[in-house]
């Protein structure tokens, strides 16, 4: 496993080693981050849920939606929120990333997954709010491969704050999959 972190526009790299084995702290997913089925690559939806403690379920794309009524949501980057990027070009499916630090009124550090390489996690790489009202509607967000800011203007859903750990409205179920093997992965069903 290859973990990136970058900090206040400088990139380090560190190689870690990691078995197979390891990667099973995490659920793995076949294309699309909630499927359940295994594969060898991390993606995003499990890596941000283990990370902000926000309980959901299914593709990146649907997390926003998921949220309400169980989650606090909105347009403001928190430290501990999970940012909800909407599908866009060839991004059918959204992402989401947790929100690590915040530098100034428009950037952002992010923890995430499956974003510049299939399955690598990057810790603390800059996401900046590019949207002409300041509103955070429109991000471009750190890419390996360039060590720069990515040129793709991604817009945004928005901000999902955990408020703590998987908390959620009184009687709302902890989550809406009946797949029982992503039960499994998740620790869930022992």
């Amino acid at each position: 496993m290859v973990r990136i972190a970058t900090f206040a526009g400088a990139a380090l790299l560190f190689a870690v080693s990691a078995s197979a084995s390891a990667r099973t702290n995490f659920e793995t997913t076949k294309g699309n981050g909630g499927s359940g089925e295994l594969a060898a690559v991390l993606q995003c939806v499990p890596y941000a849920r283990q990370v902000t403690g926000i309980d959901i379920y299914g593709d990146a794309h649907t997390w926003w939606g998921q949220a309400k009524g169980r989650f606090k949501r909105g347009n403001r980057p928190k430290i501990g929120a999970v940012m909800a990027v909407r599908p866009h070009s060839k991004s059918r499916l959204g992402h989401v990333a947790a929100v690590s630090g915040i530098l100034d009124s428009r950037t952002v550090l992010l923890r995430h997954a499956n974003w510049s390489q299939p399955g690598l996690i990057e810790d603390n790489v800059r996401a900046v709010d590019v949207s002409s009202n300041n509103d955070w509607s429109e991000v471009r967000i750190w890419y390996v491969p360039t060590q720069s800011l990515g040129s793709t203007h991604w817009p945004l859903y928005g901000f999902i704050y955990s408020d703590g750990p998987g908390k959620r409205a009184p009687n709302k179920p902890a989550r809406t999959s009946n797949d029982i093997i992503a039960d499994i992965i998740a620790g869930k069903i022992r």
